[in-house]
């Protein structure tokens, strides 16, 4: 790999780490690097995985902060997650991706949409009668079946393919999480939860997979760089604003997905 293609995979990383750490949208910038380096899809894709791992660590320095009190509930949501990583991984490896990557698009959009909505639909969840009565006030951060299937099955999305995965974990956890819960310790969580997923794929694909390592180091170099920095710009911007750009961007990366299938 030569020096044009290093510095691209580096700036592509940092902006990926920005991205991913931000809006959950990694792969946005990543993936297509990748692919201008000279790497085939699939090559591409396993490389992504392997790169991003960065981007969780990243993340996870740079939102100390926000994590503080989250332990038991990152302990579920990343063990759930990661069960779906390593099926998503499974499948990946095994099976033709051309049905999944079809849905790939759709998945995104309704990400998207679900956190342009997520405030009317907290309401509707509140507005509703509840049976547990005696919970406590922190039992909306518990780990309900339909929540931990919601997780699983991002998951699988993340570590079968993974653009926009993140999208698609924020619109989960900001359905679920206390109403009152800011939104950069929500996606603090998610950053998480979604590193789950993708560092048990890359774990597989580094066993079995055609990784491309330089591009990988570079990648991911430019990544961690990215991820340390993008929870402070989080924790400094408005809530309302910044989660509208993650919709826009969502839905816009869907429309380009669909695009490219067609």
């Amino acid at each position: 790999m030569g020096i044009g293609s290093s510095a691209l995979l580096v700036s592509a990383g940092v902006a990926s780490g920005l991205a991913g750490s931000i809006a959950g949208l990694a792969s946005l910038f990543s993936y297509p690097a990748l692919l201008a380096a000279g790497l085939p899809p699939v090559a591409a894709n396993v490389t992504n995985t392997v790169a991003l791992f960065s981007n969780t660590v990243g993340t996870a320095a740079g939102s100390r902060t926000e994590l503080r009190g989250q332990r038991a509930r990152l302990l579920r949501l990343a063990a759930v997650a990661a069960l779906g990583g390593a099926v998503g991984a499974a499948l990946l490896l095994g099976t033709p991706s051309s049905a999944f990557e079809a849905v790939v698009p759709w998945l995104i959009a309704l990400g998207s949409v679900l956190i342009l909505v997520r405030d009317p639909l907290r309401r509707l969840v509140a507005s509703r009668p509840r049976r547990d009565t005696a919970a406590g006030p922190g039992h909306t951060a518990r780990l309900t079946l339909p929540m931990a299937c919601a997780v699983l099955l991002v998951g699988l999305y993340g570590g079968y393919f993974g653009a926009a995965s993140g999208v698609l974990m924020l619109a989960v956890l900001s359905l679920s999480a206390s109403a009152g819960e800011p939104l950069p310790v929500t996606n603090a969580v998610k950053n998480i939860a979604t590193g789950a997923a993708n560092v048990t794929a890359a774990v597989a694909y580094v066993l079995v997979a055609p990784v491309h390592w330089g591009a990988a180091v570079a990648l991911g170099l430019g990544a961690f760089a990215g991820s340390w920095v993008g929870p402070l710009i989080v924790r400094r911007l408005p809530e309302t604003p910044l989660r509208i750009a993650i919709a826009l961007a969502g839905l816009g990366l869907a429309v380009s997905l669909w695009h490219q299938g067609t």
